[in-house]
């Protein structure tokens, strides 16, 4: 199958790409190669894919030099033009929609930028796949959604109309945005809650990398809320391999069109254990500042899997110690 995924210079599309051309399906990556965090690990990533920087230019597509079944292109999915050129030249059956603006804390202070590209660049792509058809198309939603809803495990039948931060709400507008797409176009789409991913190759404004890199440099980590906040951790792995088995699912009728899944690990883990578990593979003592509760921070989160489970007959599984324990490597293989 031809297949198209936006944000593959970041984290998540990254090990979906690899996935998929391992696989041996022809791969379309897209990304925009922004600043929004180091720049060095996007094309690392890229490279690790056959994707060599100094070839990479503006809407121009860049054969790997590692696998014959995967190009690139630089393009930024808030621009209409591009993308809608893009989906006319190269006809993909599958899309999976991985681009975004990332980052909780971050869109307190630059909502602007999540309204483009979450909202804007998501748009263009529903708008692409209702003029040049697609199999299915599968997006990034995430837990952040649930917000203000205390009642756990999350599942996705509870209301999410409490989002407390720019970026939950930007995700709730894909999910209604891709249900009025379904329902007027029967485009077949299904979004996806992740639940804190982490593993090799993660992003470095996230909490796995942050405590590392703080934990080896002897440095000071900034604990929230006392260290009293629980998140379903999700290893990597898990993620892809639900991914995979998704997007190949075939839709049964019209009242699957449009469905949501939450991906997480089922079970909810104090942030002093994760800190744990990192001090004990690095066999080192965190200095730990200990502060309040960050705006836009959900106190805990914890994933209902059961739909997904039911769908595709597997559910993400990974041991934390062991996900810590491959995280780690790679970081001190990549860092140090």
């Amino acid at each position: 199958m031809k297949i198209l995924i936006t944000g593959t210079a970041g984290f998540i599309g990254f090990h979906l790409a690899k996935a998929f051309i391992e696989k041996g399906d022809e791969v379309v990556g897209v990304d925009n190669i922004n600043d929004y965090y180091d720049v060095d690990l996007k094309l690392a990533r890229l490279a690790e894919t056959g994707i060599d920087k100094n070839g990479i230019k503006e809407n121009v597509l860049v054969q790997s030099k590692k696998y014959p079944n995967y190009r690139f292109v630089k393009i930024d999915i808030s621009n209409k033009n591009d993308v809608f050129s893009l989906f006319a030249d190269e006809r993909p059956e599958y899309v999976c929609n991985l681009a975004a603006q990332a980052g909780v804390r971050y869109s307190l202070a630059h909502p602007n930028a999540y309204i483009q590209s979450n909202v804007d660049g998501f748009l263009n792509i529903l708008e692409a796949c209702r003029y040049y058809p697609v199999e299915h198309l599968i997006y990034a939603s995430s837990s952040s959604v649930y917000g203000l809803n205390k009642e756990q495990p999350y599942t996705t039948e509870q209301a999410t109309d409490s989002p407390i931060s720019v970026y939950a709400a930007t995700k709730k507008m894909n999910e209604l945005l891709a249900h009025t797409y379904s329902h007027l176009y029967k485009i077949h789409t299904t979004g996806l809650r992740f639940f804190t991913v982490y593993g090799p190759w993660g992003r470095p404004d996230m909490a796995p990398i942050i405590f590392t890199k703080s934990i080896v440099e002897g440095t000071p980590i900034n604990i929230y809320n006392e260290g009293k906040m629980y998140r379903d951790f999700t290893f990597i792995d898990d993620i892809i391999q639900s991914m995979v088995l998704l997007i190949n699912s075939k839709k049964s009728g019209n009242d699957e069109l449009f469905q949501l899944y939450n991906i997480g690990n089922s079970r909810s883990v104090c942030l002093m254990d994760f800190i744990k578990a990192l001090e004990n593979k690095l066999g080192v003592d965190a200095v730990k500042n200990f502060l309040p509760l960050q705006p836009g921070d959900m106190l805990s989160t914890l994933a209902d899997v059961s739909k997904l489970e039911k769908k595709i007959a597997y559910r993400p599984n990974t041991d934390m110690e062991k996900g810590v324990g491959r995280f780690v490597d790679w970081y001190l293989n990549f860092y140090t």
